[in-house]
């Protein structure tokens, strides 16, 4: 038993490529508790299974998709039956992670929309505008926001202005003025004010 074991630290520390690597020896040996043959056993499990999912995975999920994989071959080691091949094995365990990986890219999946691909402007502006609005609104009396929303806003005339709320043409007028001037006070004479409410 200790030839074996002998034998088997040898090849799983020897510097070869993994297309001649000694899987069911170095995993053996990991079996019996060298930690150098595990050592090499998961750095040549991991370019077997980098090389598995760069031909089945996008990019950007290899690495992921690696680190379960060998996540799960430390975890389930101890199924492994000696005697038994290990790359079939090894393969069974990456096949499941790759379809994990691709279930997760799928439930997790987000695209950010463009505008002008798929034809929908942003009310943002016009929305934000609408709320700033409705507060200014909120500092005017009721029919001076009347009339500046009715004449100013939606393009009505002051006799059309008039005869929805009910007051004379010269009130709307009146209505409009102060009401205006109420809200240039409130900005102060600034650029952004004229822009804003006139």
């Amino acid at each position: 038993m200790a030839s074996q074991l002998e034998t088997a630290r040898h090849a799983a520390s020897s510097p070869r490529k993994s297309v001649g690597f000694g899987w069911e020896t170095a995993m053996a040996a990991s079996l019996a508790g060298d930690a150098a043959a595990y050592r090499r056993l998961l750095e040549e499990a991991g370019r077997w299974l980098r090389r598995y999912f760069a031909r089945r995975l996008a990019p950007e999920m290899v690495d992921d998709a690696v680190q379960e994989a060998l996540t799960a071959l430390h975890l389930k080691r101890a199924t492994f039956e000696p005697g038994r091949p290990f790359l079939p094995w090894l393969a069974a365990i990456a096949r499941f992670k790759g379809v994990d990986s691709l279930r997760s890219a799928g439930r997790n999946r987000t695209e950010e929309l463009d505008e002008g691909l798929h034809g929908v402007p942003s009310h943002e502006s016009a929305s934000l505008s609408g709320i700033v609005m409705a507060g200014l609104f909120d500092r005017l009396r009721r029919p001076q926001a009347d009339a500046i929303r009715l004449v100013k806003l939606q393009g009505f005339s002051v006799r059309e202005a008039a005869a929805m709320t009910g007051q004379s043409e010269a009130l709307v007028k009146v209505n409009i003025h102060r009401g205006l001037s109420a809200l240039k006070a409130f900005f102060g004479e600034s650029d952004l004010a004229l822009e804003v409410i006139g």
